[in-house]
């Protein structure tokens, strides 16, 4: 028997996280891709808890190279949007929430 390790993670909250305020910034496509996120990268924290301005690389969010290419795998299951690993702008792509969800907009009425 295979033991399979799950990974759970808290959110790093040295960004400012404003609860409920969050919240009502937060657009319904913006909420759907955090909580596919939260999802994806097994975090505790709830979806809400993601501010959709704050960085998702390093600093804000505290994701590493390897959770941002879970997150453009679980993008292209869910949404059939591709983000090539290589592609130029991605530092521009997964610089908030917002940006990522702009991109899979954008990708998707194409």
């Amino acid at each position: 028997m295979t033991a399979v390790r799950i990974r759970q993670r808290k959110i790093n909250h040295d960004f400012p996280v404003s609860g409920m305020n969050v919240v009502a910034v937060m657009s319904d496509q913006e909420r759907e891709l955090a909580e596919l996120i939260v999802s994806a990268l097994n975090l505790d924290n709830p979806a809400t808890d993601i501010d959709p301005d704050a960085p998702l690389y390093g600093e804000g969010l505290g994701l590493d190279s390897i959770d941002i290419l879970e997150i453009a795998l679980a993008v292209s299951k869910r949404y059939g949007v591709q983000i090539r690993s290589d592609a130029k702008n991605n530092v521009q792509i997964f610089s908030s929430l917002r940006s990522l969800n702009e991109h899979v907009q954008q990708q998707r009425a194409a």
